[in-house]
């Protein structure tokens, strides 16, 4: 038994983790700069029932006993107290534990990444595969919903030991750290890096897989010529034979897709759902079921917390969701997903997830919202998220509100409320029975919590129509 103790725990990806570590067997301890706060309860109360002593972030942990090893991610930064009160002990990124833990596991491993869409195809795989019988281990930065209870945060599942789907991060390059059997890259977006470091790293990760790699259509077209010639690969999208693109109808707010012949039920409404439904059967399929059976488990499918939540009603009648959409793409996505849902106006709040990944998105995310806003349709941004760390805290949301209002051929769009109070008395005094309110980012749990204080009426039934 080792003892390892993780700086930042509280952490969507630290906490799994950490929960994978506890439920093996070791001793594990953790500290968080938010451990009192209670947006924060739902990640740390379970780690606290299975055992896990938390402290705060000052070095105090020391105090219980001088762990094997300090466990950092790449938002610890230098000077961090708990690694100063630790010099001298062995440190960790969390990428490198994952890879002793995956150097120790028999089964089959699937590493899923991508700019987009990871965590929620990463955990349905794995939801996938408990349909058709299986019972897989799964660690995923994101709560599934369906591996969540008093005791269990819901971002890692330890399953029997056949097959473990993990979430692969491209953000800090940690997914070149360690290989899986097989590889799934699902797209390439504006989010960290530029296309072409991203080509060389999703290749490097493909080129790693032990038994395959699963792409879509057009990632394999940017990796093909980079790509080992011996390495399998499944390729899914556009038209790809069996695993194209599927066909939806929208009908009594259920999405039917046809995949080659063969209909679904898909759980959630969206294009890209359907899309991430196509990569989880590429992954069925490739595991060896039949197709058939492949697109049967794809119907149930619980999903993660902040994934187009349905939170509830205000007084007025408007429906509010809750998203962890963050970057161009997924915003983009989200945005589609609701007028699927809406027959209104749709009102949409943006909180970026930090000043630098702002910054680097700000020009992809504004060609999107002037293609796609509506004239009635609004953007409201807000300041982006700081979790600590060394940061310029440039560019303000304000600065970026003037760039984007300077440029807008309809600038009136894009609205820039001075805080929480502001923004929760703008939603209301506007938002009338058949629109829309999508609240959206990441890191930030207290996101979920301003969604549900918008709800102002019992929620109904929700038949996925307004």
């Amino acid at each position: 038994m080792k003892h390892f103790h993780f700086i930042g725990i509280g952490g969507i990806g630290m906490s799994g983790l950490a929960a994978m570590c506890r439920e093996q067997g070791h001793r594990v301890t953790g500290s968080d700069r938010d451990y009192m706060k209670p947006a924060n309860a739902r990640i740390l109360d379970p780690l606290r029932k299975s055992g896990v002593e938390i402290f705060p972030q000052d070095g105090s942990f020391i105090k219980s006993g001088e762990p094997d090893y300090l466990v950092f991610s790449s938002a610890v930064e230098e000077g961090n107290p708990d690694l100063v009160a630790g010099i001298g002990i062995k440190k960790l990124h969390r990428s490198e534990l994952l890879g002793m833990m995956l150097d120790a596991f028999s089964g089959t491993s699937i590493a899923v990444t991508g700019s987009c869409g990871k965590s929620t195809v990463s955990a349905y795989v794995a939801e996938a595969l408990a349909n058709l019988g299986e019972d897989p281990g799964v660690l995923v930065g994101a709560v599934m919903k369906r591996f969540a209870d008093a005791g269990h945060v819901g971002n890692y599942h330890g399953g029997n030991g056949r097959i473990l789907v993990f979430e692969a991060d491209e953000s800090d390059k940690s997914l070149l750290n360690y290989g899986a059997d097989y590889a799934v890259v699902l797209n390439l977006g504006h989010d960290h890096y530029d296309t072409e470091e991203l080509i060389r790293v999703f290749s490097q990760f493909a080129n790693s897989a032990r038994k395959g790699a699963i792409l879509a259509k057009e990632v394999h077209e940017m990796l093909k010529g980079k790509l080992k010639p011996e390495l399998p690969v499944t390729v899914f999208g556009t038209d790809s034979g069996p695993l194209a693109t599927p066909r939806r109808t929208i009908s009594n707010g259920k999405i039917t897709a046809n995949f080659n012949g063969r209909n679904a039920v898909l759980p959630q409404s969206g294009k890209h759902t359907a899309l991430n439904a196509l990569a989880v059967v590429a992954c069925m399929t490739t595991l060896g079921f039949p197709m058939e059976d492949a697109v049967k488990s794809i119907e149930r499918y619980d999903g993660l917390w902040r994934r187009s939540d349905f939170a509830g009603f205000t007084q007025d009648g408007a429906a509010v969701y809750d998203d962890y959409a963050h970057n161009p793409e997924k915003i983009r996505a989200c945005l589609e997903s609701m007028r699927e849902v809406c027959s209104g106006r749709l009102l949409a709040v943006f909180q970026p997830h930090g000043y630098g990944p702002f910054g680097f998105m700000k020009d992809a995310l504004f060609d999107y919202l002037e293609r796609d806003l509506r004239h009635d349709d609004r953007l409201m941004l807000m300041e982006p998220y700081y979790a600590g760390g060394t940061s310029s805290h440039r560019p303000t949301a304000k600065e970026i509100f003037n760039e984007w209002t300077a440029k807008s051929t309809d600038p009136g769009r894009f609205e820039l409320p001075d805080n929480r109070d502001s923004l929760m008395g703008r939603l209301l005094s506007e938002a009338k029975k058949g629109d829309v309110i999508v609240i959206m980012g990441a890191r930030d749990n207290s996101l979920s919590d301003f969604a549900k204080s918008l709800v102002g009426l019992t929620k109904p039934q929700y038949d996925g129509k307004l």
